[in-house]
């Protein structure tokens, strides 16, 4: 027999996938990144609009920008500011394009709805507030497949599953013993899998709370873990014994041991794992470098198939990732990140690209994907049924438009009246003159109804010495 001389590796059609980063006028400039060291992407995109975390003083805001508006931002352009504390994460909801969540350090989460066209001014009044954690809540997810079901982990260890349709937490997941770091959802959104700072990977069954694996990692502390699609796997980013980054490779049915563990390199920062099930590729990119490595995972040996590297000078802080349906297939765009560049204010996209010589849709590398219309209602989850995510084909060019609308339970308006001006619908002061002027008139505003109190105290006791004389007055006996 004669030896075969071919290579072991298998050729795969994204061996020559690069990256192409967006020219100057396709970046968003001028924008005041958060300058907080959370461990979160503080960036969320969709379709129509890109939203960012911003450095802000006194209570936490994000700006939210039409994905076509690129260019250099107005320094007074408008932002979400309700918060009373930073912003800590954002997610759009996958289902309806104008709709947000987030969550801060004044343990809320809120939900936003967004304008069509973007913000004309500040918006202060979420549609819905939602208060069940205890302390900040540092970590929000939208379930995968079903509309009005929000994932929200906070500082007080407990994750609460929250109905939207009636504003409340209808589930509390209660077994970690430290701080949520990450959630990831399999296909169906049937299970959750948890990275958490006391060292244990967990995968959940979310509406009985009940946790079906668990492991103990003692030579590979998890930071993230991703599940990768249908392939019954999970995969995990962390660092290993000797404080090198790694990966790890988990059969999701049993966590006693990885499957494989490899070695990065040797930097500290975060390795955020991304996964495209749809191409079957995993991107790990760092935070604090300007690198993104990709690779193919496939289910047999050797199940991690190193690809290439996309690298940059700038260092990323976050990246915000477009859904399948706002790419450019006529470009054969497979991934897009929006790449936040703190230094320099700037969010830069980069787009990676099949090279394909033909201009007819590719078939091949655009397989039915997850789209915009939820698989079940919020109801038929919580009784227990899963169904897989209603698939969309991208030939067409998206065009669909969405036909949810997010109707927020009726819950009391809270208003604070000052002179006929409303300061929750306020705008924050910008200048020392403005604070000023907010301050004496709210010291006005505070002796005022101290006054009144004091008004009422008298009126009440005068009542209430009546009512004494009434019922003592010998006409009662």
């Amino acid at each position: 027999k004669t030896m075969s001389w071919r290579p072991t590796y298998r050729s795969s059609k994204f061996r020559n996938v690069y990256g192409k980063v967006g020219s100057r006028e396709h970046c968003f400039d001028g924008i005041p990144i958060t300058k907080n060291v959370h461990d979160n992407h503080f960036c969320a995109v969709n379709a129509k609009f890109l939203a960012i975390v911003t450095e802000s003083a006194g209570g936490g805001s994000f700006l939210v920008i039409p994905v076509t508006q690129s260019g250099r931002l107005d320094p007074h352009y408008p932002k979400v500011c309700g918060h009373q504390g930073n912003v800590l994460d954002i997610k759009w909801n996958p289902f309806m394009d104008n709709i947000i969540a987030s969550c801060s350090e004044d343990s809320s989460v809120r939900i936003w709805e967004i304008p069509e066209g973007g913000l004309k001014r500040n918006m202060t009044e979420a549609v819905l507030e939602l208060y069940g954690h205890s302390r900040r809540v540092g970590l929000i997810e939208w379930h995968p497949t079903t509309s009005g079901i929000l994932f929200s982990a906070g500082y007080d260890y407990k994750i609460l599953i929250w109905n939207l349709e009636i504003g409340e937490p209808v589930k509390m997941i209660d077994c970690h013993t430290d701080v949520v770091l990450c959630m990831s959802f399999n296909t169906d959104g049937s299970l959750v899998a948890t990275s958490c700072k006391d060292k244990k990977l967990r995968v959940i069954e979310p509406r009985s709370g009940r946790v079906l694996q668990e492991a103990n990692c003692k030579n590979h502390k998890v930071n993230r873990v991703v599940f990768l699609g249908n392939m019954k796997r999970l995969l995990t980013t962390g660092v290993s014994r000797w404080n090198t980054r790694q990966v790890a490779l988990w059969d999701q049915e049993d966590l006693s041991m990885p499957i494989i563990e490899e070695e990065i390199d040797g930097l500290s920062g975060l390795l955020f794992p991304f996964y495209d099930a749809d191409t079957h590729m995993l991107y790990l990119a760092g935070k604090g470098d300007g690198n993104i490595r990709y690779y193919e995972i496939s289910t047999e040996k050797p199940y991690l198939q190193y690809l290439m590297e996309f690298r940059s000078p700038a260092p990323q802080k976050g990246l915000g990732v477009m859904p399948k349906h706002g790419l450019d297939v006529a470009s054969c765009e497979v991934f897009r990140f929006y790449k936040l560049v703190t230094l320099k204010g700037l969010i830069e996209p980069i787009s990676m690209i099949v090279p394909r010589r033909s201009e007819t849709y590719q078939e091949d590398i655009y397989p039915m994907t997850p789209g915009t219309e939820p698989a079940l209602t919020a109801d038929e989850w919580l009784s227990g049924i899963n169904r897989d995510p209603v698939l969309m084909s991208l030939k067409e060019g998206y065009q669909r438009p969405s036909k949810l609308v997010f109707k927020a339970p009726v819950k009391e308006k809270k208003s604070v009246v000052v002179n006929g001006i409303d300061l929750l619908e306020n705008v924050p002061p910008r200048t020392e003159n403005e604070l000023l002027r907010m301050f004496f008139r709210q010291q006005d505003e505070l002796r005022r109804l101290k006054d009144e109190l004091t008004q009422k105290d008298i009126k009440i006791r005068q009542l209430e010495l009546e009512l004494n004389n009434l019922r003592n007055s010998p006409n009662n006996k």
